[in-house]
């Protein structure tokens, strides 16, 4: 295996970078695979519910394309919920640090925002607040927020709902990871634009 020579980073030489460098690129390229091995981990996530995590996140991918939404809407829809084992107090902010650097600012926003948007559906159960997201009322992504979360995320818990399969989204998977990452034409498109 090739290594490098320092033990502290100001110490390394051109070679070392070149190295390093060589073999991020290979690394970066199998990011749509860690990201297929994540979602496939959410087979076995939290319990309680009558479906795997796995499960509700193939059901909210499966309505968000059958509702129309663009690739984008759709892999958020399937990776919204990557934090919920790393980071369960902020799973919404993790899953949208995931997918900032390939998707549209609305599509980031929305993931990032799922979490508090979710509240209006169970908050009053759970002695929480319902109406947190209506702060936002008037952001430019707001509609689309509420859509994602009350469309296809908080209607995904359903053991008899046929949802498809992972291996049908592995494309769209694969196609968002692979962009070059923080592209100005893709993060900054504007609401207006895409067609959700």
């Amino acid at each position: 295996m090739e290594t490098v020579s320092f033990t502290r980073m100001e110490d390394g030489t051109v070679e070392d970078y070149a190295l390093l460098d060589r073999l991020e690129k290979k690394h970066v390229a199998r990011l749509p695979d860690r990201i297929l091995a994540a979602l496939r981990g959410l087979e076995h996530s939290l319990e309680g519910y009558r479906i795997s995590r796995l499960e509700h996140s193939l059901q909210a991918a499966t309505r968000a394309e059958a509702d129309g939404a663009d690739i984008e809407l759709v892999v958020a829809a399937l990776i919204h919920d990557l934090g919920d084992d790393l980071s369960p107090a902020n799973h919404s902010q993790l899953a949208a640090s995931i997918i900032r650097p390939y998707v549209r600012e609305e599509v980031t926003w929305t993931v990032e925002m799922h979490g508090l948007f979710q509240l209006q559906f169970y908050g009053d159960k759970v002695g929480l607040p319902t109406d947190g997201h209506m702060r936002y009322a008037d952001h430019p992504y707001f509609e689309t927020c509420q859509r994602f979360c009350r469309d296809w995320d908080q209607a995904s818990f359903d053991p008899d709902y046929e949802s498809k399969p992972l291996s049908h989204f592995e494309p769209m998977v694969r196609e968002i990871f692979s962009r070059p990452p923080f592209v100005p034409e893709i993060i900054k498109e504007h609401a207006s634009r895409a067609k959700v």
